[in-house]
């Protein structure tokens, strides 16, 4: 699969922050959805990568999700000692994050279940408002 660079804007990037303020994850935007690294999953959900590795195993061996679907690689600009280095790094979107989160079990998996419950119970309860909404006033 060819690498595709990271986007430079700021615009193409959120900040996520857990419940207590100690977590904050730089998240890329792109595609109409985000994406993380391995490592970036690792320190949002506190555990290692090696773990994470493991379950994103798991979840393509398994069918959940298709790898060439929901991982795409980015080169990233790092620093390494004196000098910047391009390394072409694997990067998962939503789907795959979602799916680790659910599977990890640490203290900030929770949370991570706890705020992912509650933004899709909230999505739902808006678009069954805007439903009622529009019945009400097509009919």
């Amino acid at each position: 699969m060819p690498h595709k660079p990271l986007p430079t804007t700021q615009n193409n990037f959120l900040l996520y922050t857990s419940p207590d303020g100690e977590i904050k994850v730089t998240v890329l935007l792109q595609n109409e959805t985000i994406w993380l690294s391995q490592k970036s999953m690792a320190y949002l959900f506190d555990c290692g990568s090696d773990n994470i590795g493991v379950h994103l195993k798991n979840i393509f061996e398994i069918g959940e999700l298709q790898e060439n679907a929901t991982a795409e690689d980015f080169s990233v600009v790092r620093q390494e000692g004196a000098r910047e280095v391009s390394r072409e790094i694997k990067h998962y979107n939503l789907d795959a994050i979602i799916s680790v989160g659910y599977r990890v079990n640490s203290l900030r998996g929770t949370q991570f279940r706890i705020w992912a419950t509650k933004q899709l119970s909230e999505l739902i309860l808006k678009e069954e408002l805007i439903e009622t909404f529009l019945q009400k006033h097509n009919n």
